[in-house]
């Protein structure tokens, strides 16, 4: 029970909007030497998602959308570069991932790259309204293995399509690994764009990226 009262009262703080609660929690995590993955997924991440519902349901708007996202980010500033100590997580890949040109949604694809980072992945997360291709050169820059593109409005969707398109004209789609999500996105719409997969969540998107890995 203590550690299920534990991840709720990182959830809650999230919820909440508790700058100062959120980062202490974290820094407890770390002295208390909790499993930090499952700090992550289940408190911080829990925190987030509800923030998400709650921004769905009409109750929370953009600035609180925006104020979790930047709390999420500072506790996992503290998080994260202990979890690389503890050696739970020696590199597992390259992502590079980003919400496509257009669309100002974050909060799903921050998530995503947090729970790939907390897993061992290196993660270049380049935020929202990217070009496709700022995002491409990126990859390249950085050998990454897989390109995540996020779109959560079905007027910016066609800009994943447009990701594999370019690499595709560049002779290059077989250097990356490209898997798509956000809301309207769909099994049909994947196969369409030609990308390797989609995910309907976060862990689904850490399972996803370790089977294109071989993880």
């Amino acid at each position: 029970m203590a550690q299920e009262q534990f991840y709720g009262e990182i959830s809650d703080a999230i919820v909440n909007l508790d700058e100062e609660k959120a980062i202490e929690l974290a820094k407890r995590a770390i002295t208390e030497k909790w499993n930090l993955l499952e700090v992550i997924e289940k408190g911080y991440g829990d925190g987030i998602r509800r923030i998400g519902d709650l921004w769905e349901e009409g109750e929370f708007f953009l600035p609180e959308l925006m104020l979790g996202g930047n709390i999420m980010q500072e506790s996992m500033d503290i998080l994260l570069p202990s979890l690389k100590e503890s050696g739970a997580s020696a590199s597992q890949g390259v992502v590079v991932i980003a919400t496509i040109e257009g669309d100002i949604h974050s909060i799903g694809k921050t998530i995503v790259g947090t729970m790939l980072s907390a897993n061992g992945f290196d993660v270049y997360d380049l935020g929202a309204d990217v070009p496709a291709e700022k995002i491409i050169e990126t990859a390249v820059e950085k050998n990454a293995d897989i390109i995540g593109v996020s779109a959560l409005l079905t007027t910016t969707m066609f800009g994943q399509k447009k990701i594999i398109d370019i690499l595709e004209d560049k002779g290059i789609r077989d250097n990356f690994k490209v898997i798509i999500g956000g809301a309207p996105v769909t099994k049909e719409w994947t196969e369409q764009c030609n990308a390797d997969g989609f995910a309907g969540s976060a862990v689904g998107a850490v399972k996803l990226v370790k089977n294109l890995l071989n993880k």
